[in-house]
């Protein structure tokens, strides 16, 4: 039965009976005071000590949200908090949501978090009291997901706090704020769009190779894999064919109409299978694939109304997006017989290292350079433009350039007439022209049709997707000008030029909007690329994409490309490379501090390695071990700089000690284990035999890279001769081997936890890195 109350005044007390009864509590509120976090934080605080799944999202508009507010609510265990960064945008929604076993209770109405709002203003709320099966109710839930994850929202942390706290400053200083009535209220749309997609349904060559060795994955015992399939080389179709040897089947993806696409290509391969969709409206378990959003599946109800083994078989498509929180929520529950994750950008350079959720198997891969040789995608033709913004004076925040600063110089007449003298120079007839901001699509697509140009902008705000692209392929349109609609799960064949009129500041995002020109198409020759060139962030990162030899080229702007392909740089675009080019020394600090306001603390060296854009290894090359690189940033307290000064031999050698094989940081491990007091401590090869062989024959892909015996004796006698004996040669009487006895010189001395946290960090990232080359290669 539902019950509707109006509320207008004193909320508090609902809010409290909700927190106190709920297992999901998610509470949208455009701006918090502290005098709001106050009055519901003990409540909230032993809501989290009973597990519940607890989502606060703010906004920064007009920036009233105190600092002082965020960072009493992050002492709350366990509770999430994103900030939506509104750029000056209106954003106002008020909505506390609560949902236990069998009961919802909804509050939308005109109360902030503040404590005015909840107990002594005038304000007008409506609560909604009912089962949880209700269609609204689960349709609030799922808008406020899509606010909560959508890319303009950052994680709130202890780095990311001290950011706005100096922007919220910054502003205060600047001007005194109000909340006025009369500020529009504007709706956070998406635009929902098919294609269907006509693509031969019988396994080409790239899809039988990779299915082959998909199976031997399963053969080999591994129940994780990864595939890297350069966009249009048929990700969805291959793991269709996959499927069919699975009984029941999940396909997990971030966009409603890459699951629709994906359910329609699976039907095509087998039309007896049953599918459902998860995910809205639609909740259809009773399948056999059901194709479910990760925004919804990430729910703690919806999440854990699923068996923990419910399914054979886990498909999760656009795998690079698996590093984030709700996906390893997710990933962590399930326990299915094989996960199969697939991507076209699984690279570190500006995102999450995702190779461990896969165990490091990455089963086959063919990136787009590779399938243009072979002939699976058309060649390109670059031409990198000059662009003569200077973004070393556009300020970045939360590791991407600020939207108003950036726009401020994209909106100007001499840089659209640029733009359009380069199109009209090398463009051919059906063009995508990818833009930073709704306003600069709006603004070159005005500019355009005053040139007699027929453009249309796409985004968010804008007419149906479908529609636009329909008159783009029929030719009764020239160019469409959008914002990140036609990165993932839109395929448009005849598109024969790309236009980038925005700074690279995702290497991934870039490789696959490169990807919606490269397809295949009757006529199509090869695919355009028109390319702005300035001084801006992972400019060298990108660059280094169209080299198809490994490695860095010795210029970045001279990179090896494929047979057939065209790359050339304007005078002016290959001077600024050359001048802006950053010392890697301050692209690995950039990245380190990435990094840093991510997690909301000190990474360590593996998490630096997986989530950073630069090679981690580059840190010891640079300042001789990545302890030292800390204690250059003033990173470490006052025991650890003196641990780092006294010790760095050691920590030196740990780091640079060669590596044929993983024994000797196997050897370290099994020295670790023993904690801090002991782990320099002499170790014998008999004891430290047990551990090699668990680390070493538990795991499928460390069995299969560094195979050693499973009788005890052979290990123990590998153990003495190998890691023990070389070690204690090669590093100059740091570590030393007397009698059947290995431990570091000096160990009675080394029992510091300081000392101990810094190896057992090297120990980590250099195993980790260790199998990770090893399985890729």
């Amino acid at each position: 039965m539902i019950q509707m109350e109006l509320h207008t005044s004193n909320l508090y007390p609902h809010l409290i009976q909700g927190i106190e009864k709920s297992d999901s509590i998610y509470i949208l509120s455009s701006f918090i005071m502290k005098s709001g976090v106050t009055l519901i934080y003990e409540s909230l605080k032993k809501a989290s000590q009973r597990g519940a799944d607890i989502k606060i999202c703010t906004g920064d508009y007009l920036y009233i949200t105190s600092p002082d507010a965020l960072e009493k609510l992050l002492t709350i265990d366990g509770i999430e908090i994103r900030m939506f960064r509104t750029n000056n945008r209106s954003f106002h929604p008020k909505a506390y949501l609560f949902r236990s076993e069998k009961e919802g209770f909804i509050v939308i109405g005109s109360s902030n978090l503040s404590q005015s709002a909840l107990q002594t203003g005038v304000e007008w709320n409506l609560s909604l009291s009912k089962s949880i099966d209700s269609e609204v109710y689960e349709q609030a839930f799922m808008e406020f997901m899509d606010v909560f994850y959508h890319e303009q929202t950052i994680s709130i942390n202890g780095e990311t706090i001290q950011l706005y706290q100096a922007e919220y400053e910054d502003n205060h200083k600047k001007l005194s704020t109000s909340l006025g009535d009369d500020i529009a209220e504007k709706e956070i749309s998406t635009v929902h769009g098919e294609l269907e997609s006509s693509i031969e349904i019988t396994p080409h060559d790239v899809q039988v190779e990779a299915l082959k060795c998909l199976q031997e994955s399963l053969d080999e015992g591994y129940q994780r894999s990864m595939v890297v399939m350069a966009t249009g080389l048929g990700k969805t179709y291959l793991s269709a064919f996959f499927a069919k040897s699975f009984s029941k089947v999940l396909f997990i993806a971030h966009r409603e109409e890459i699951l629709r696409q994906a359910e329609r290509s699976f039907k095509k391969v087998d039309d007896t299978l049953s599918t459902g969709l998860y995910f809205g409206k639609n909740k259809e378990k009773d399948c056999d694939v059901l194709f479910a959003s990760i925004q919804t599946l990430s729910m703690k109800h919806h999440l854990t109304s699923f068996s923990s083994n419910a399914f054979d078989l886990i498909i999760v498509d656009e795998f690079h997006h698996a590093a984030a929180n709700s996906y390893r929520k997710v990933i962590e529950y399930f326990q299915p017989k094989f996960l199969l994750g697939m991507t076209a950008t699984p690279d570190r350079l500006d995102g999450a290292n995702i190779y461990a959720l896969c165990d490091n198997n990455v089963a086959f891969q063919m990136h787009f350079l590779e399938a243009i040789e072979k002939g699976f995608l058309v060649p390109f033709h670059y031409v990198g433009v000059y662009d003569d913004i200077d973004y070393s004076k556009i300020r970045v925040v939360g590791g991407k350039y600020d939207s108003d600063q950036l726009e401020a110089v994209q909106i100007q007449e001499n840089m659209a007439q640029k733009i359009f003298q380069a199109w009209e120079k090398h463009r051919q007839s059906r063009t995508i022209g990818f833009c930073s901001s709704i306003r600069q699509a709006d603004f070159l697509t005005d500019f355009f049709n005053k040139n007699d140009v027929r453009a249309v902008s796409l985004h968010s705000r804008s007419a149906s997707r479908q529609n636009a692209i329909e008159s783009l392929e029929a030719r009764e349109i020239d160019i469409i000008f959008t914002v990140d609609l036609f990165n993932e799960g839109v395929d448009i064949p005849l598109v024969d030029t790309l236009l980038f009129v925005r700074p690279t500041e995702s290497i991934s995002v870039f490789t696959q909007q490169i990807g919606r020109g490269l397809r295949l198409a009757e006529g199509k020759q090869y695919c355009q690329i028109i390319d702005l060139i300035g001084n801006y962030r992972n400019l060298d990162a990108k660059l280094c994409l169209f080299n198809k030899m490994t490695g860095e080229p010795k210029k970045i702007y001279e990179p090896i490309v494929p047979e057939l392909c065209e790359f050339e740089l304007e005078t002016k675009a290959i001077d600024i490379i050359k001048y802006y080019k950053k010392p890697l020394n301050n692209r690995l600090i950039e990245s380190y501090y990435d990094v840093k306001r991510e997690l909301g603390r000190r990474p360590t060296y593996l998490e630096t390695h997986l989530y950073g854009r630069e090679d981690a290894s580059k840190y010891k090359k640079e300042w001789g071990s990545f302890a030292e690189f800390l204690l250059a940033e003033n990173e470490l307290n006052n025991n650890e700089k003196d641990i780092v000064k006294t010790y760095s031999p050691i920590l030196q050698d740990i780091e640079k000690t060669v590596m044929n094989k993983s024994y000797k940081m196997v050897l370290l491990l099994s020295m670790l284990e023993r904690g801090k007091d002991r782990w320099a401590h002499p170790i014998t090869a008999e004891v430290a035999t047990p551990i090699f062989m668990e680390y070493l024959m538990k795991v499928p892909y460390r069995r299969k890279i560094d195979e050693i015996s499973n009788n005890e004796e052979t290990v123990t006698k590998l153990i003495y001769n190998m890691p023990m004996s070389k070690w204690s040669g090669s590093s100059k009487g740091i570590f030393e081997l007397k009698g059947n006895q290995f431990y570091v010189k000096g160990y009675a001395e080394l029992g510091t936890k300081e000392l101990y946290q810094m190896v057992k960090e090297i120990c980590e990232y250099r195993l980790h890195l260790y199998f990770e080359k090893k399985a890729d290669k």
